[in-house]
This record gives structure tokens, sequence and C-alpha cells, in this order.
């Protein structure tokens, strides 16, 4: 079978592997049909993703079909069509103790920690897939794009009505506004690139945008009616931006950081304490968010088509992949059909 092999920082190989055996209990064996391309990919290729080790076949955005089961298959048969959650958890750590299994104390990712979907197949726990009767396999394969957003979501606890800032764009930031939207909020965005801007209102439904090159604050403030939000999400990964946001939140305000960064973050104290302000981590996604997900994508409630701008084979990968990292090539998402 083909598979694609990350060999190093920059260096992608199209090989022929040996298919995977037989699935066991509690196993499936599955087509990749096809594979979302995200940050942590694009930061592996360029030697940035400080997680992985080399030689690795990447992907964990996975829309997949089943083609063998083995016994105790938690009533998978071949012909299903699924999402993958690709986050393997210990189950035993005192985070999966009280179900926060998106951060395992000893968490293995598909793609990262572990060998991916970049191949034609793979074996993999029964209990990894998720599936729908309804949903294309580009539709799957963005749902744990969008569940990264929906976890945010979920950590921040809104009320009604909650006045929310998205910082940054790119998929993460747009899976915020989609989950977001889809919930009833409205949603302003501070966002440099003038492409992601017009996708974002064309496409997500959001009025309200703040030029993050000019006075964000006043910006802010103009079109909350004189206040700031209650609510932001930093879906930038970028320190400097990371840190602003503290300046961005009102009083009583929750900070939800989804993307990161290495080093140190900073931030002024006392103005901390005086706004009460509550900082939040989100990382990875929980079943419970990729079903909420699904079930968006099948009642029609987000349209990930136009979120699609880049559609490459195994074949192609090697050679088209540096090109993704390129802004000027204006991908928003990009898919590969294994």
């Amino acid at each position: 079978m083909k598979a694609v092999v990350l060999q190093g920082p920059g260096e992608f190989r199209l090989l022929e592997a040996a298919p995977p055996g037989e699935p066991g209990e509690g196993q499936a064996l599955v087509r990749v049909r096809r594979i979302g391309i995200c940050g942590t990919d694009l930061h592996a290729f360029d030697g940035s993703q400080p997680f992985l080790d080399y030689p690795r076949i990447l992907g964990h955005e996975l829309g997949v079909e089943v083609v063998a089961v083995g016994e105790n298959a938690l009533g998978l048969r071949p012909g299903d069509a699924c999402v993958v959650e690709p986050y393997f958890s210990c189950g035993h750590c005192i985070a999966c103790r009280r179900g926060k299994t998106n951060c395992c104390t000893d968490m293995q990712v598909l793609g990262v920690h572990m060998d991916g979907g970049m191949q034609e197949y793979i074996l993999l726990p029964a209990s990894s897939l998720l599936k729908s009767a309804t949903l294309t396999f580009e539709q799957l394969a963005l749902v744990e794009t969008l569940s990264i957003g929906a976890h945010a979501l979920a950590q921040a606890g809104l009320q009604p009505q909650e006045p929310i800032l998205v910082v940054g764009a790119g998929p993460i930031g747009m899976s915020i506004i989609a989950s977001a939207r889809a919930a009833g909020h409205e949603v302003s965005v501070l966002e440099p690139n003038p492409i992601r801007v017009e996708f974002c209102r064309r496409h997500l439904g959001v009025r309200t945008f703040v030029d993050p090159c000019a006075e964000p604050i006043s910006g802010l403030k103009a079109a909350l009616g004189g206040d700031l939000p209650t609510a932001i999400f930093d879906a930038t990964g970028n320190r400097r931006s990371m840190m602003s946001t503290f300046k961005y939140a009102a009083h009583g305000a929750k900070l939800v950081f989804v993307g990161f960064s290495f080093g140190e973050i900073s931030f002024d104290n006392p103005e901390f304490h005086r706004r009460e302000l509550t900082l939040i981590g989100s990382r990875n996604a929980t079943r419970a968010d990729l079903r909420r997900c699904i079930s968006l994508l099948e009642q029609g409630k987000i349209d990930t088509a136009p979120w699609i701008t880049h559609r490459l084979t195994l074949e192609q990968l090697p050679g088209a992949f540096p090109r993704l990292l390129d802004p000027a090539s204006g991908v928003i998402k990009a898919l590969v059909a294994a």
C-alpha cells in the first residue's frame, strides 16, 4: 500500500509499505479516504513540532471507511463511514478519572506520537471510530478541526448573548466561530489577513471585524456599545497576540488560549486582579465534542464545503506540500485523498 512518510523536516517520501494485518479483538481495519492538513502537520514539516519524532507518518484529521472488524468491534460493520478520534488516553490518570481525557498525562496523538493516516489503510481500536450514516468523507475529515473549536467553547461556559472575540481566523479560529454561530452567539473577529476576513464574512456570518493594526480597544468598544468582550478566544499561537488579549478583556471576562506558543506568557498582575479575569487553557477535544460536531454537520448547521480550498492525492503530497506553507497560496483547508 502507499504511504507518505515524513523522514525529517522538509523531507516527505512516498513509499510502498506493508499493509496492516487482520483486525484483532476490539479493532477495525479502515481505508483512509480523506486526510485534513492542519497546523500540526505544517509544524512537523518545518521542524517546529516538539512532540514528534522522525520518521513519522502524519495525519490525524481523518474520514475513513471500515473494511474489516474483529470481535467486539462495538457495532461497526464493513462499509461504515467514520471519523477517527485521534487522541489515545491512558484511562486511569487524574485527568482521565475526572473525564478530561483530552489532557491525559500520557496523551498519545495519532500522527504525532504514533503513525497516522497518510497511508491507504490503518488498523485502529474500534473505540476510536465514530460513524455517520449521512456525512461525506470530506465532511468527516473536518470533524476533528471543528471539535477543537467546540471544546474551546465548552471550556468557556458561555452565557447567552455574551460578547465574544475570536483572535486569529485560521482554521482553528474558524472552528470556534462556527460553533459559536451555531449556538446563536454574535462574534467579533480580530484578524489582519483580508482573505480570512472575507471568508468569515461570506461563509461564517461574521459582521464585526477589528483591525489589529489600528486601535483594537477603540474598535472593540465601538462595536460593542462602549464595552469590551467578556469571552476572548486566542487561536493564534502567537505570544505577542496572547499577551495582548488581557488588554481587550472586560472586567470579569474569560480568556481562552486555544493556540499555544513556546516560552512564557506574561501579563500585568494588578490589572489581572483588578478585572478579576479567568484564564483558561483548551487542549484537543473530547468524544462528546466530536459527537456534537458530527450532529451539527448532519443537521446542516455548519457548512464545511467552502473551507476546502486545496485538494491533493497521496502521490501529489510530497511535491505540493511546501506550497501549503505559503500564505500567498490562499489555503484555508487542504484535504488529501488516499
